[in-house]
């Protein structure tokens, strides 16, 4: 199944080796803007967001990595319903803020909660 959704968001098949389709195939995750890696417990792609987030730890980028327990791959869609989708949401949301302000223009508190601890 999940070949299928890859061939979906693919152009191409050689397009799977960019690393703006695959992030982890990038020799380099260095000097990236801040990062918010959200997966779930129950997720097919769940190894691969922890080894983005590892390998973003790794070559010292700003990140914050969150695992939702007890929940599937689609749980931000049940927001309405799911307080753990909520959480989720508003971690994205201020991440995306925090992105948009860039790492010069973050403050030391925020900067520590981005230092790649989930």
């Amino acid at each position: 199944m999940m070949m299928w959704f890859w061939s979906q968001y693919l152009n191409s098949e050689s397009d799977g080796s960019n690393p703006y389709a695959s992030p982890l195939r990038a020799e380099n995750l260095s000097g990236l803007p801040l990062a918010t890696v959200i997966t779930a417990q129950i997720d097919p792609l769940r190894s691969e967001g922890q080894a983005y987030a590892e390998r973003l730890r790794e070559a010292g980028s700003l990140f914050r990595a969150t695992n939702y327990k007890g929940v599937t791959h689609e749980f931000v869609d049940t927001v309405a319903v799911v307080d753990k989708a909520k959480q989720a949401v508003k971690e994205a949301a201020a991440g995306l803020q925090s992105g948009f302000m860039g790492n010069s223009m973050l403050n030391d508190q925020q900067r520590r909660s981005y230092s790649g601890k989930g």
